[in-house]
């Protein structure tokens, strides 16, 4: 089968659509950024475009924060993690599915000082100022919700299809996780897709593979991970309107990984270094690091250091009032980074050299090495990368910030109902896992020619899975990493999911009495999607059964009794010749005579198999942190998410108005002031009456109208225009007034022209 098809150049869909249907989105959700990207056909507009924050910025903080009972995300969280670092929430992406245990450590070594506490699963859950605890999943939402708005001011409505990027390590937990946090953020998931497939879609749909194939790794670090994916470019030949054409594929061969190694544990490495440089300055026994404040402003100043570092031998970091109203200010040079990192430089290049060495390829078999987040701009990683590779110059065609999210969008876009896509590139993924399932039942023997691996890994996506079991008893199924595999971080047990099948042993009384003719069976249906969620589907109960059935005999003549007890004895019944024959002679002389060139059907009994399929109940019964919410649990995030939801839509409604009456004080300030045109449509005693109102709303504003209601600014500013419309209506009549008179003059001179050369009238003016 071809694989599914991607293209670049978008046209409206052959059929009409919704508008809301022809707008899909792209999520790059990452450990310390987000971008969007959107996929809008509209007249006059490229039709995949990163989409700007509101402050103007292509990639936006990974944040949420929850302060004095408002949400805050992005930006506006960004701008109070100084002043209230408890108050907000970064990391959180990590922090999906995973054991309390887990998240506490992880927290405490990047000094993350917001409350995290162990929700009814064993996960982590954070708890807010005011007491209320919210799941990861929650605060996700969070995150993914401003994600939302920004696709839906760029697009100019709600867009609501969304394909979500995740990094090649998620597993099975993170990956449902992720999905139900991005339901409850209101987006329907299209798909996951597996960062390292949206880099790959991004750097072959402008490319033609032809006339030759390659082999590209794709090396992307992160803020908190590192990877290299194997990916292997080429063409195959399909039929289209009768012409045989040439279509490009890629096949994700191997991806490797380290999920702790990123920029992040570099900018940890300096923060520490200048920890112990400010302790030293205080010498008074003080650790800067037990105090959440210092650290966040000393983490903010660490990472424009470190940027600074990237173009300059040396750099400065200056932060006031660091702790205690003390300053803090020091240098660094780029060798002394170096050095404070020496120890990560050798695991770094350990994702490529895995990839190489499990596919059995040698660096000249390569064609690029392609370069992308945002910790590959680190000189000293790219010249560690360029003395492995034996090259010059390192492969740098995709932009490192936003390759993967614009190649998400390409995925969105084919996915899309209402978006159709005319250039073609195949993509073949695969899951960065493998899996195996066991059963366990009551008097349940392993066959052991039932294969036990469900999915090996890099089995492409997505796929339909069926295996078969002899039992009669109701069972449990669980699926897990296969123990040849690496586990996920954070997760402890291979075992991952645990399901409940019942109707068996019901089923299995039902007919175990009858004339089975071969073994009771289970058929299992699981499905590996596109997104890398396995799942067991369904299940059903298989019985074969041979028994004696009756069957019509076609064409046999009924000419004597003994004929007829010949059959019957064929047929397998009992029925003796006395019997046969059996009556008055009156009755069998009629008999005869009645039927003797009659021809009749009778039956016979035949032996025949029967298979039977009876639909068995599954019961997804997983615990522990790995589990998704429940309905309930759910239902509840839901519930208070939406709350949240109104607030935030009723304090932009707020701002909106306090800003629209504020611009209107001002402006109509200035007019009073400087429009002469106003002095001539407007009494002196207007203008004082206006005035007096807009200074008296003006000071209410600052003084009092800090708290106020959308509806209060609402109120004051339909008073100040009933004073003041008025006024500027009369305004726009005295300028439009010399435009319309000399069109009405035109109108009547060339009136006047008409009458006169048809009918020598003359009009005298008035």
């Amino acid at each position: 089968m071809a694989p599914r098809l991607l293209l670049l150049a978008l046209v409206a869909a052959a059929v009409a659509v919704p508008p809301a249907s022809a707008a899909v989105a792209s999520i790059d959700l990452g450990s310390e950024w987000l971008k969007v990207a959107a996929v809008h056909l509209a007249p006059g507009r490229a039709p995949i475009a990163v989409a700007i924050n509101e402050m103007s910025k292509r990639k936006s903080p990974a944040l949420a924060a929850l302060a004095d009972g408002n949400r805050l995300a992005g930006e506006e969280a960004a701008g109070i993690t100084a002043r209230h670092p408890a108050k907000v929430f970064s990391r959180m992406r990590d922090l999906l599915a995973k054991p309390f245990p887990y998240a506490r450590a992880l927290a405490d070594s990047l000094f993350l000082p917001y409350d995290l506490v162990q929700d009814a699963r064993g996960a982590a859950a954070v708890r807010a100022d005011d007491g209320q605890v919210y799941t990861v999943e929650e605060i996700v939402a969070m995150v993914l919700h401003y994600a939302s708005g920004i696709a839906d001011a760029h697009v100019g409505l709600p867009v609501r299809d969304a394909v979500v990027a995740v990094p090649p390590y998620f597993g099975q937990a993170e990956r449902r996780a992720l999905t139900q946090a991005a339901q409850l953020a209101g987006f329907n998931v299209l798909a996951l897709v597996n960062e390292h497939a949206g880099a790959a879609l991004q750097y072959g749909i402008d490319k033609d593979f032809s006339n030759e194939s390659r082999h590209v790794i794709f090396y992307d670090m992160g803020s908190g991970s590192t990877y290299a994916a194997l990916v292997y470019y080429s063409s195959y030949s399909a039929k289209e309107f009768g012409k045989t054409v040439s279509v490009n594929q890629f096949q994700v061969k191997d991806v490797r990984w380290n999920s702790k190694l990123g920029g992040l544990e570099m900018e940890m490495r300096l923060v520490n270094y200048f920890a112990d440089q400010f302790n030293k300055q205080l010498g008074n026994g003080d650790d800067i690091r037990q105090s959440p404040k210092a650290m966040a402003k000393l983490k903010k100043q660490v990472k424009r250091t470190k940027e600074i570092l990237s173009a300059n031998t040396a750099a400065p970091i200056s932060v006031e009032s660091l702790y205690n109203d003390i300053d803090f200010r020091s240098t660094i040079t780029r060798e002394k980074f170096e050095e404070l990192c020496a120890d990560l430089w050798e695991q770094a290049l350990t994702p490529i050299k895995d990839v190489l060495t499990h596919s059995g390829m040698k660096i000249g078999d390569i064609y690029a090495v392609e370069l992308i987040g945002g910790a590959t701009r680190v000189p000293k990683l790219q010249s560690k990368l360029q003395e492995f590779l034996g090259r010059s110059e390192l492969d740098k065609h995709l932009d490192a910030d936003e390759a993967i999210v614009l190649g998400a969008s390409l995925h969105a876009a084919n996915l899309s109902d209402g978006i159709k896509l005319n250039r073609k590139l195949g993509m073949i993924d695969g899951s960065t896992y493998g899996f195996v399932f066991e059963i366990d039942g009551p008097d349940y023997v392993k066959d052991e020619s039932t294969d036990q691996v469900l999915v090996p890994r890099m089995k492409k996506m997505p796929i339909k899975l069926f295996r078969s079991i002899r039992h009669t008893k109701d069972f449990d199924v669980s699926l897990s990493y296969d123990k040849a595999s690496e586990l996920p971080p954070g997760v402890s047990s291979h075992k991952f999911a645990e399901y409940a099948i019942s109707g068996l042993t019901e089923t299995s009384e039902k007919y175990g009495s009858r004339n089975l003719s071969a073994p009771i069976k289970a058929n299992l249906h699981f499905s590996l999607s596109r997104s890398g969620i396995i799942s067991l589907d369904r299940a059903e109960a298989v019985i074969e059964i041979t028994e004696w059935v009756e069957v019509p005999k076609k064409n046999v003549t009924l000419e004597t009794n003994t004929t007829d007890e010949t059959l019957s004895a064929e047929s397998g019944t009992t029925d003796s010749k006395e019997n046969s024959s059996s009556g008055s002679d009156a009755d069998n002389s009629s008999t005869t005579n009645d039927e003797s060139n009659v021809q009749d059907t009778i039956t016979e009994k035949v032996l025949k198999k029967r298979t039977f399929r009876v639909p068995l109940k599954v019961t997804e019964k997983t615990a522990g942190p790995a589990s998704t919410l429940s309905k309930e649990l759910y239902s509840e995030a839901k519930s208070r998410l939406d709350v949240l939801n109104k607030k935030d839509a009723e304090r932009r409604r707020t701002a909106e108005l306090k800003n629209n009456l504020e611009s209107y004080i001002y402006s109509m300030k200035e007019k009073l002031e400087e429009s002469t045109d106003m002095l001539a449509v407007s009494t002196e005693q207007e203008r004082e009456s206006f005035t007096a109102k807009l200074s008296e709303v003006q000071d209410w504003l600052y003084m009092d109208g800090e708290e106020a209601q959308a509806n209060e600014f609402q109120e004051r500013l339909d008073q100040l225009k009933a004073m003041g419309d008025p006024i500027l209506f009369r305004m726009s009549e005295l300028k439009a007034r010399p435009a319309a008179c000399g069109s009405a003059r035109l109108y009547l001179t060339e009136l006047q022209k008409t009458f006169v050369g048809t009918k020598n009238l003359k009009f005298g003016h008035s």
